[in-house]
């Protein structure tokens, strides 16, 4: 490995100069106006992955944004492992927010700045380039290594689950190495073990058939809003736990061995509330911050919107209230369960004034990998030894939905090594990657492989 690691060190500023050609490239999925970008960002990695040693590669179109695959199978006897990400990046608005434009990439310090620099081609990349630097050297690899590269992440991955289920033979693999999420601290190795789940719920009042003056009809027929202002107030308890009857039903319990490796991240409530400029903390009573953000579910209204809310004033009585609410899921939930009790619930406090409808927007389920699990032993390894640190284990209070489908489809378990930080701006402006982590993620990627073969 010294000589396949030397190699990684000696390449460092062709990787970024690399890298900041595939940032140039403005990726964007959600705009149609960028769909020829992601056909020519699909054939960049494609050149890429073939350039670095992998014998078959191929871009498959879906009826979205295309799908990159790529292979090398040398290795019989020896694990196989798919290697996940996506190409894709968040819109970049607001545009003028950004001291430097989204897609001309700009390093300061040890920061390349760039829409997608963290969030996900910068963590991507370094997959690539572990790859290439162990066929450089050494003319194969350890492990068996598949690439599925797909470009609609941040847009729900439409396209990617039907590709799953019809590939599977061609997906087979023991494990899922993903770099798609966060060190716990700059310089800090992480594991993520854990992601929670989604079920993300619309919720409708009708109240009269239009909306009425609020002096004429003002005490005679009931507010849309304000019934659905005390329905809200009602789905938690004094405790700050969910009230929905049987929503904590299966829920696994935090190990002993998870407690404790929380408390070895000696998290700051005191910083965290600085930070946040907000002077306490909410959420459910019996558990820390990090158990709560993590490891147990929650329910939050993420918008409500009814009636007037233009500048100025208008007195009526709306005709309409809404609410968009999203529970976040531990393992030990169904996304599909939730749902119907959620609905149940609502239907059931909801007073005869009004009419009620409850929609499913999104959902997804959790994940939880075993630390004990082959694949996060040697990640573990592999990262200490890149970064010369002990690796740390967190969970996710996020969802990345593909991950459950590939444990569910393929039955293989998935290694995230986060190599960004939540600090960089991903989703906002000014997005960057620490270049540090970027050759750091590059070798923990190739002792990875060597780890895993053992």
């Amino acid at each position: 490995m010294d000589e396949v690691i030397k190699y990684i060190k000696e390449n460092r500023e062709r990787y970024i100069e690399e890298l900041k050609e595939l940032l140039r490239i403005p990726s964007i999925s959600t705009l149609p106006e960028n769909k020829e970008d992601m056909q020519k960002t699909a054939k960049f990695l494609a050149e890429k992955l073939n350039a670095a040693g992998l014998n078959r590669v191929e871009v498959f179109q879906t009826e979205g944004h295309p799908i990159v695959y790529a292979e090398w199978l040398g290795a019989p006897g020896k694990p196989t492992v798919l290697v996940y990400g996506h190409y894709d990046v968040q819109p970049v608005d607001p545009i003028e927010l950004w001291e430097t434009p989204p897609f001309e990439p700009v390093i300061k310090g040890d920061k390349l700045f760039a829409r997608g620099a963290t969030d996900d081609k910068g963590q991507l990349y370094v997959h690539i380039k572990s790859v290439e630097a162990c066929f450089k050297k050494h003319g194969s690899l350890p492990v068996n290594v598949k690439f599925i590269i797909e470009g609609e992440e941040e847009i729900g991955s439409p396209s990617l689950e039907p590709f799953i289920l019809a590939n599977k033979e061609l997906l087979k693999c023991d494990t899922v190495l993903v770099s798609d999420t966060s060190l716990y601290s700059a310089g800090l190795p992480t594991l993520t073990y854990g992601l929670r789940g989604l079920c993300y719920m619309e919720v409708e009042l009708t109240g009269p058939n239009r909306d009425l003056h609020s002096g004429t009809y003002g005490g005679a027929v009931a507010n849309p809003v304000n019934v659905l202002a005390k329905m809200i107030s009602q789905l938690h308890d004094k405790n700050g736990k969910v009230a929905i009857t049987g929503f904590y039903d299966g829920v696994i319990p935090l190990s002993k061995m998870e407690r404790e490796n929380f408390k070895k991240l000696k998290f700051s409530e005191k910083a965290y509330m600085k930070e946040l400029e907000v002077s306490e903390l909410a959420g459910e009573k019996g558990y820390t911050t990090l158990e709560r953000m993590w490891a147990r579910p929650t329910l939050d209204c993420n918008g409500i919107f009814g009636g007037f809310t233009g500048k100025g004033a208008k007195t009526i009585i709306p005709s309409k209230a809404s609410a968009k609410i999203s529970m976040r899921l531990v393992p030990g939930q169904d996304p599909k369960k939730i749902e119907k009790l959620f609905t149940k619930f609502i239907k059931s406090i909801a007073p005869k004034s009004v009419k009620v409808q409850v929609t499913s927007l999104h959902g997804g389920s959790p994940v939880l990998t075993p630390l004990t699990h082959k694949a996060t032993i040697a990640a573990s390894k592999a990262m200490e030894r890149a970064f010369k640190k002990k690796t740390v284990y967190m969970r996710e209070g996020g969802s990345i939905p593909v991950i459950a489908t590939f444990d569910k489809v393929l039955k293989a378990p998935a290694v995230l090594m986060g190599l960004g930080l939540d600090s960089e701006n991903l989703h906002s402006p000014n997005e960057h990657f620490d270049l540090n982590h970027f050759m750091l993620g590059i070798q923990s990627s190739a002792y990875f492989f060597d780890e895993l073969a053992k």
